[in-house]
């Protein structure tokens, strides 16, 4: 499994970072950073609720 993230679609709501801190956090610029892109499978329940909370569907988590 893989996390990407676009940045130009970031709008900064940190639905993300509230739902996962360990793999998601906003940057200074208020933007989203993936900590970690390649979690192990034991976090795939975890990470896929973070990125479907996306408002703007930042996130993409890849098989």
């Amino acid at each position: 499994m893989r996390i990407t993230a676009d940045r130009d679609v970031c709008d900064g709501h940190g639905m993300c970072e509230a739902m996962a801190h360990e793999f998601f956090e906003l940057d200074d610029d208020g933007l989203v950073l993936v900590l970690d892109e390649a979690p192990g499978d034991e976090h795939r329940e975890l990470v896929d609720s973070a990125v479907r909370s996306c408002p703007v569907s930042a996130l993409r988590l890849e098989a």
